[in-house]
């Protein structure tokens, strides 16, 4: 990490936490006082790390917050003055738990970037795995149905429907996703009544 964004209106909190962040060997601290311009600064200098004030992002809810961790993808830590459970609440569904309440001492600040890193690292790992998984399940159902449209067209079993399938994709050196879709666009599935629900049985199954 070599890059901070900090939003503070209280000038004091800023040097404090600035000089810290020194100490810890940043080299480059990004600094601003209100909520209008945290989003373009944090959009111009794409920090590793942002530590926002709640107080000025209040008026907005945690729009500023929500935008930076989103578009961003970096850990964001918020400077609380007292835990009030709405915003927590916010801050949560945003995905932001890391949180410092004022006032906090100058060696708290590690500990809180090294969870916010651990959690956000945490958060994009699964969001990775169900990505991951949608797209496995998304597959298996163009697949099945396509084998359904072999079946039905030329009388095939289930498994040698797979196998032509598969056949298929190593002979063309496609993905065996792109050869279902292409039977099932060639067939016009829509207007063939096939089932278009993966069974249970079907979920996750190795191709």
């Amino acid at each position: 990490m070599s890059s901070v964004l900090i939003c503070d209106n209280d000038p004091i909190v800023r040097t404090s936490i600035n000089n810290k962040l020194h100490e810890l060997g940043m080299n480059e601290i990004i600094e601003c006082c209100d909520g209008t311009s945290v989003t373009s600064l944090a959009r111009e200098y794409l920090p590793d790390l942002a530590i926002l004030d709640t107080a000025i992002l209040q008026n907005g809810g945690l729009n500023a917050a929500r935008e930076i961790r989103q578009k961003l993808k970096i850990p964001v830590i918020l400077i609380m003055s007292s835990c009030d459970p709405d915003t927590l609440n916010e801050a949560r569904k945003i995905g932001i738990t890391t949180i410092l309440t004022k006032p906090f001492r100058g060696q708290d600040l590690l500990p809180a970037i090294e969870m916010a890193f651990a959690h956000t690292k945490e958060v994009d790992d699964l969001k990775k795995q169900l990505k991951y998984l949608e797209n496995t399940i998304e597959i298996q159902n163009i697949i099945y149905k396509a084998k359904k449209v072999l079946q039905r067209s030329e009388g095939l079993s289930e498994s040698e429907a797979f196998r032509k399938i598969q056949k298929l994709a190593m002979d063309k050196q496609e993905s065996m996703r792109h050869i279902a879709e292409a039977i099932l666009n060639s067939e016009n599935v829509k207007n063939t009544g096939v089932e278009t629900d993966l069974p249970p049985e079907y979920n996750l199954t190795p191709l």
